[in-house]
């Protein structure tokens, strides 16, 4: 029996990429820097099974050319770069493996609380250009604050609990998960409008669906409590980027951070790139040795 082809078409934990071609089974086809589309493309019909991060789009046109494909792992938890739909009329599987990052991205998004709290890119950067701006960049202790964390999943867990090690007060809102899933938790429950009018900073944790595409957008900007940050480690367009963009320069949200984008990688001329109390990581919740090795 010919061993099955596979190919992983991004860069990916050299660890995993071992165990895999040490499997009798297979035949990985693999390169460190990963594959850009026009690589792939002739490839693609030559295997049965495709293996991605965030930067392979599994579309209509890859999977028209893919033969003999049969199975898609996402290697993570999104699958929004997948058309899972025309993946079904092809009759490929689509698989991730959503536990492997969880804390990894918890944890990314504790660094970006703490980093927004304390301004410190901000006061590392003025630092590098040779200042000293002690009285400019005074923060805020978390201690009592209060976290709303949107969607309360695998990693929406992870977060709650580091917070409540800081001595949060943390509430929670869910589109999806019942209340009674998630007693738990040991903390409110509430709805998505008293979550933004509470809360002094919010975190999302979901994918990015109908119920929560732009949870934050101009029209309900006005109900976020005054100086309010915000965290993002989910997915681009949970957050309407120009209503935050508009509190931004209105006072209303006093700093964001974010981790994902509407587009990616983020166009050199995106205006948030303009704002300096916005902090920016270029996707970096699933970037540990240790969350790559275990998806």
């Amino acid at each position: 029996m010919n061993p099955i082809k596979v190919i992983i078409s991004d860069k990916f934990d050299a660890e995993g990429v071992s165990l895999l071609r040490s499997q009798k089974d297979f035949e990985v086809i693999y390169k460190e820097s990963g594959y850009k589309k026009e690589e792939l493309m002739p490839l693609i019909d030559q295997v049965e099974g495709l293996i991605i991060r965030s930067a392979t789009r599994v579309d209509k046109e890859l999977l028209t050319k893919a033969k003999n494909l049969k199975l898609v792992i996402r290697a993570g938890v999104g699958v929004d770069n997948i058309d899972i739909e025309e993946a079904s009329r092809h009759g490929v599987v689509v698989m991730n493996s959503p536990g492997g990052n969880s804390v990894s991205t918890a944890e990314h998004a504790l660094c970006l609380l703490l980093s927004l709290a304390r301004k410190i890119p901000q006061a590392h950067m003025s630092m590098k250009s040779g200042k000293w701006e002690k009285s400019k960049f005074s923060g805020t202790e978390l201690t009592g604050k209060t976290l709303g964390v949107i969607g309360l999943g695998r990693i929406g867990k992870e977060v709650v609990k580091r917070a409540k090690g800081l001595s949060m007060n943390v509430i929670g809102y869910d589109p999806f998960i019942p209340e009674s899933r998630l007693a738990e938790l040991e903390i409110e429950i509430t709805t998505k409008e008293k979550l933004l009018s509470q809360s002094d900073f919010i975190t999302v944790h979901a994918p990015l669906t109908e119920a929560t595409k732009h949870i934050i957008n101009r029209s309900n900007l006005s109900l976020l409590k005054d100086g309010v940050g915000l965290i993002n480690c989910a997915r681009g367009g949970i957050y309407e980027e120009e209503a935050v963009l508009e509190g931004i320069r209105s006072k209303k949200i006093s700093g964001c951070a974010f981790d994902v984008f509407d587009i990616e990688p983020l166009p050199s001329d995106s205006p948030l790139l303009k704002e300096e109390s916005i902090i920016l990581t270029p996707h970096l919740g699933a970037s540990t040795a240790d969350a790559e090795f275990a998806v």
